[in-house]
């Protein structure tokens, strides 16, 4: 049950965090980037309402500087607002998840494509998100192993080297982490793909590239599937 309007939701809190670094100079972007890195690691939910009065009390806003910001997650789809209610977080559709689908096996499979070709390709953020994962695992946290799988990802795209791919994956997966909700189970959804990272990054780690993409093209078929089945 969303919470009252007296009271505020326990992610508003976080944000006094990121109040500095916007600092004076903030400009809507960077309360985007805020409010989209929420998306991304699970804080924020479909049907979820943004208060324009406690969001920007909160990073120390102004409302045009805050509507601005809620105009570029809208255009990114991870928003919408919805006449004389406000606006809120999306919930997308059977077609949203294959659309996106389509598109990570464009961008994800084409990164690692793209690093079979390329010289010295640095896995360290590859790495990091998979320990991330595994150890968030151990400790049962489901939201945070979803999170560490958002990680991954990025990283993965990252290895195409392109500053405009990245951008594409941050939307991308703060989308998809949208879609994620749907999973009444966590444990039973996230747990496989912490064995499946592992065994992505043991390819990539042994130069076996071209058999890394057909098991991750494998990988994104299962996952989409999945996700359909719940939505459905």
């Amino acid at each position: 049950m969303p919470p009252s309007p007296t009271q505020s939701a326990p992610w508003i809190s976080t944000l006094a965090d990121d109040r500095s670094s916007i600092g004076r100079s903030s400009t809507a972007a960077r309360v985007a980037d805020v409010l989209r890195s929420r998306v991304i690691e699970g804080l924020l939910s479909p049907g979820t309402r943004l208060s324009e009065e406690e969001i920007g009390e909160a990073l120390g806003v102004s409302r045009n500087t805050l509507r601005e910001a809620f105009r570029l997650l809208t255009h990114e789809r991870l928003l919408e607002h919805q006449f004389n209610r406000g606006v809120f977080v999306r919930s997308l559709t059977s077609d949203d998840i294959r659309d996106l689908y389509q598109l990570r096996r464009m961008l994800e499979c084409g990164a690692l494509r793209y690093a079979a070709a390329a010289d010295g390709v640095d896995l360290t953020a590859v790495r990091a998100a998979v320990a991330d994962g595994e150890q968030a695992g151990e400790a049962q946290d489901w939201p945070a192993v979803g999170t560490a799988n958002m990680h991954f990802h990025q990283a993965i795209g990252a290895l195409a080297r392109s500053a405009r791919i990245d951008e594409s994956m941050q939307h991308l997966l703060a989308e998809l982490r949208l879609v994620f909700h749907v999973m009444n189970d966590p444990h039973a959804f996230h747990q496989p793909y912490l064995v499946e990272n592992r065994a992505l990054l043991d390819l990539l780690d042994a130069g076996r590239y071209d058999d890394a993409v057909d098991e991750l093209s494998a990988y994104l078929d299962r996952a989409e599937q999945q996700l359909l089945d719940a939505m459905a």
